[in-house]
């Protein structure tokens, strides 16, 4: 099973992959679960995940750190 923190910053864009990269890692792990759960429970991004996965990953992504950043 692939590594969800791999995919999680594989699926940022290059700005935050490069600060969640230097993050801790238990820290990538909290963020990289909250992406997994963010592909999980909204159902536009099923919808988007059956047309594109790289792009419900990508907005998954940038849900998570938009509002980590709240």
């Amino acid at each position: 099973m692939p590594d969800p923190v791999g995919r999680f910053l594989a699926a940022l864009d290059p700005e935050h992959r490069e600060a969640v990269g230097a993050e801790p890692r238990a820290e990538q792990e909290r963020l990289a679960a909250a992406w997994e759960r963010e592909l999980a429970s909204d159902a536009e991004l099923d919808t988007l995940d059956e047309l594109s996965p790289p792009a419900a990953e990508a907005e998954a992504a940038r849900r998570v750190m938009d509002a980590d950043s709240a």
